[in-house]
């Protein structure tokens, strides 16, 4: 199990100090929001620059955002090494997975709550992993939806036939309880933010998850 402190919960009066406080994690997830795609607006390549400065883990960026394509070269640049669109944002997703991959970042799709599993499933073959969404997408906090689990349980399902490699990455309402339910569903990652940072000891709690 890999774990994602996802930024979002971090302290960005001193977001150095932050990532050092979850050392022991794999990746950082950067969750970019535009106020447009979903009602938040967080930051974008700037941000994505300054944390390369601290550290070399993977930093997976999830774009929800309207317009992906237009964003992702700057993002890339900027030292993200994973880049995830929502597949609720395109009519061409093909096009947006081949950009990535020219520019050398692994692909990711994620699909909201209200999203099914089968508007992805001809995609799996050409990407590196699939975000479920357990919360609807904009505000980190929020309570774990139980629906996704489902979700998940499917996607690992089609694993063995389109991708076996395939990454289940779940964002959204993660704890102990609930991180337990999606790694007995087939989870592979999980971004976890106010667990991890709203904490004494964050290395202890992303101990606790994996």
């Amino acid at each position: 199990m890999k774990i994602a402190p996802s930024i979002l919960s971090a302290d960005f009066g001193n977001l150095e100090k932050s990532v050092k406080l979850v050392e022991t994690a794999e990746w950082l997830h950067v969750d970019v929001m535009d106020g447009h795609f979903v009602p938040n607006i967080t930051f974008g390549p700037v941000v994505v620059k300054g944390l390369r400065t601290y550290t070399n883990k993977v930093l997976d960026t999830h774009l929800m955002i309207t317009n992906p394509t237009k964003y992702i070269k700057e993002f890339i640049k900027a030292g993200s090494n994973r880049i995830t669109f929502h597949i609720e944002t395109t009519n061409n997703p093909l096009e947006v997975i081949r950009l990535i991959r020219s520019l050398g970042a692994k692909v990711g799709i994620s699909i909201k709550p209200k999203t099914s599993v089968d508007t992805i499933i001809d995609l799996l073959p050409f990407v590196d992993q699939i975000l479920v969404m357990s919360v609807e997408p904009g505000f980190g906090g929020q309570k774990f939806m139980n629906d996704s689990l489902k979700k998940i349980e499917r996607i690992n399902q089609l694993k063995e036939e389109y991708n076996k490699d395939l990454l289940i990455v779940v964002d959204g309402g993660i704890n102990k309880e609930t991180a337990l339910l999606c790694k007995k569903a087939g989870a592979d990652v999980l971004v976890a933010g106010s667990y991890i940072f709203n904490s004494e000891n964050p290395n202890e709690r992303i101990r606790t998850l994996r």
